[in-house]
């Protein structure tokens, strides 16, 4: 039996947001978020010279070059074997937080970025091009570990007054990462041939600075007092995540939420598909985590330069065109870090996902008519700056905050498998097959991604309440009223139906009357 603290009730939990949250929120993002977003973008700019490279490793080793299809083909696996490994590290995240905790899991599994860095940092001077595609493989499996851990751990460590907020601290640095690998991809830092390796493998620096720093902070609270039955740890952890030591109501807040699980294990992926109390939620985050990959951000982030070849900017300007669409996704990650816990989660995802869909029709109507009116190249590169800034403002973060508010402990990481495989699977999609349904379908590619963004909008604002300030145990009751709703309503059309086959076609105008056995509490 779980440890017990009686504590009594002291109201409402708000807390200030205190240096050592902050200084947590940075240093995970930094070192774990920010090399997601570096990793989607740092393909983009050196791409030639890697393509150059595969070319001329494959002409000494055979005697012959590859072919303009096969180099196209080899060049999509180097881009979309990243996904390939974030699905890896996405099924594996459930066994690793239940096992070495939240804070233990960003620490542990800094080891694949240096072997990642390692070997993609040398695959050059070994002339191995499979040095590179396992690299890449390797940071995949590190981002889609952290891509839901992080959120995670930041969700569980934060009062519920700040959890939106911290919550979008990451999405603040995946953007800060892709502007920071088209910074370093221009030609006058990282972008001449001779230092795409290095270009690669510079994600070993901020890994290394939270290793030296991260394991200085506590283990996630709430893993401490519902898993690991640790009073006094929580307690501990609490404090120093904390402004005032006044941390009763949340403890008692926590052992409810322990109380209510007290006869039920860690979920299995399988357990929480067969769960009927939490369909709604296991559909959410469905529908919102492949809506935020088919969503088209990253054809965006992935082919970005050639998109905008496509329309005619001119050659030499190209990568500080890409560069300063880098700014817009820091900019509005910041403010919809800034307006989370004012306007709320929904509003920034059904604006989010509506402002991209808006935008990717928008590419698709500029590039037809850019042939006959030039100033449309511009408008095409707006529609390109309009579905970064959209999807940073809310689709880039909230679908992880997102997918730990819906959620109750034991469904949490079985919800984060579920959630981060099905990201990993559309993003492994888009990246491999965007280059072929550019060359077939053109321009009208994107409007593929326009229906998507605008069908998850609908989804969401029909579907999805509002979580801010809420506990996980208040929005856990939110789901079973609609669920009790909805068994309602279909008890009441069977009971018409009973009543229309009864009276021969006529429903009667009688008032329904359930047996006490039937009725939904």
């Amino acid at each position: 039996m779980a440890e017990e603290v009686l504590i009594p009730s002291s109201g409402k939990i708000t807390s200030q947001l205190t240096g050592s949250l902050l200084a947590v929120a940075f240093l995970t993002s930094f070192g774990s978020s920010m090399l997601y977003g570096y990793n989607l973008a740092v393909v983009n700019s050196p791409a030639e010279y890697i393509k150059d490279f595969y070319n001329k490793t494959v002409l000494s080793r055979n005697g012959t070059g590859l072919s303009g299809q096969t180099l196209t083909l080899m060049y999509s696996l180097t881009v979309s074997v990243f996904a390939i490994g974030g699905l890896l590290g996405s099924l594996i995240v459930g066994m690793l937080v239940t096992r070495f905790g939240r804070k233990g899991t960003v620490i542990n599994t800094t080891v694949l970025v240096f072997i990642a860095g390692s070997l993609m940092g040398f695959s050059r001077i070994c002339n191995s091009p499979e040095m590179v595609i396992i690299g890449r493989f390797i940071t995949g499996i590190h981002s889609g570990i952290s891509l839901s851990v992080v959120p995670m751990y930041l969700g569980e460590i934060a009062p519920k007054n700040l959890r939106g907020f911290l919550g979008l601290v990451p999405s603040i640095f995946i953007g800060t990462g892709v502007f920071t690998a088209q910074i370093f991809g221009l030609h006058e830092l990282l972008g001449k041939e001779e230092h795409w390796p290095l270009f690669l493998s510079v994600v070993v620096v901020p890994t290394f600075i939270q290793l030296m720093l991260l394991p200085w902070f506590p283990e996630s609270p709430r893993y401490l007092l519902i898993e690991k039955h640790n009073v006094h740890a929580t307690i501990t952890a609490l404090k120093w995540y904390r402004a005032k030591c006044n941390i009763q109501a949340e403890i008692e807040e926590m052992q409810e939420e322990q109380r209510s699980l007290s006869s039920v294990a860690t979920l299995s992926v399988w357990n929480l598909l067969l769960d009927d109390t939490v369909r709604w939620q296991v559909l959410s985050v469905v529908v919102i985590n492949i809506g935020m990959q088919l969503s088209g951000i990253d054809a965006i982030w992935f082919y970005t330069n050639d998109i905008f070849k496509n329309a005619d900017i001119p050659e030499p300007e190209i990568p500080y065109t890409t560069a300063g669409t880098g700014i817009i996704e820091i900019i509005a990650g910041l403010i919809g870090c800034f307006t989370i816990e004012k306007l709320g989660r929904r509003p920034l995802m059904i604006g989010g996902f509506a402002m991209m869909g808006i935008c990717s029709a928008g590419i698709t109507l500029s590039l037809i008519l850019q042939a006959h009116l030039s100033f449309m190249r511009y408008i095409s590169v707006g529609c390109v700056v309009g579905i970064i800034a959209g999807f940073c403002i809310g689709p880039a973060g909230v679908p992880f905050l997102i997918t730990a508010e819906l959620f109750k402990q034991s469904h949490r990481p079985a919800a984060y498998i579920v959630g981060g495989s099905l990201n990993w699977l559309s993003n492994f999609t888009v990246g491999f097959v965007f280059p072929f349904l550019q060359e077939s379908a053109g321009s009208y590619c994107y409007l593929v991604f326009a229906t998507i963004c605008v069908s998850v909008a609908i989804y969401v604002h029909v579907v999805i309440p509002e979580t801010k300030n809420k506990t996980f145990m208040e929005i856990s009751r939110m789901f079973s009223k609609k669920e009790a709703v909805l068994e309602t309503q279909g008890l009441i059309h069977d009971q018409l139906k009973l009543k229309k086959m009864n009276g021969y076609g006529g429903v009667e105008h009688t008032s329904l009357e359930f047996d006490s056995s039937s009725s939904v509490p």
